[in-house]
């Protein structure tokens, strides 16, 4: 009698763990269908392709086609600006954001020009300014319109859509 109540005992934890076992794994195959579900790639259906967005209009008001390329500047500007307690050493770091090959072949082309136009309006700043993110963002805005302008002279397009700043030090 006592080896029959033994045997059911185990019989008993045998199917406690079966059940636990099954109940993880009922588990683990949700969560990985759950994930599957959820995590689907983003792919059109087979019959469906891409249509092309139309970029909105650059500053210069040609229409913005292409995707974005960054042309980097060869070295960093370096230069002095004065301020009113004392005069200040800068160091920018730029990058021409452009849309498509074309743009960018012609950025490459006329980088010494972008360079001098960059060089004479960041020399323009004065250092009380560019303390600030204001004085910052309007340095980067006047550099773009006057890097378009000497563009537009130059191709007969403004070419590049953004000056980006990568690196600014002033000391």
């Amino acid at each position: 009698m006592a080896e029959q109540e033994l045997q059911m005992e185990e019989g008993g934890k045998k199917g406690k763990l079966l059940i636990i076992i099954a109940a993880v794994v009922v588990v683990i195959l949700a969560g990985a269908g759950a994930f599957l579900f959820m995590g689907g790639e983003d792919e059109a259906p087979a019959g469906q392709q891409e249509q092309p967005v139309e970029q909105p209009k650059a500053e210069g008001g040609s229409t913005a086609t292409g995707s974005a390329l960054y042309v980097a500047m060869p070295r960093p500007f370096v230069f002095n600006v004065p301020g009113a307690a004392r005069d200040r050493l800068v160091q920018i770091k730029a990058q021409l954001m452009v849309r498509g090959t074309d743009n960018e072949e012609t950025a490459k082309m006329h980088i010494p020009l972008i360079e001098g136009t960059l060089l004479r309006v960041f020399s323009m700043a004065n250092a009380d300014d560019l303390v600030t993110e204001a004085g910052k963002i309007a340095l980067k805005d006047q550099s773009l319109r006057e890097v378009q302008r000497a563009m537009t002279d130059i191709a007969g397009k403004p070419v590049v859509e953004q000056v980006l700043f990568t690196g600014f030090v002033m000391q």
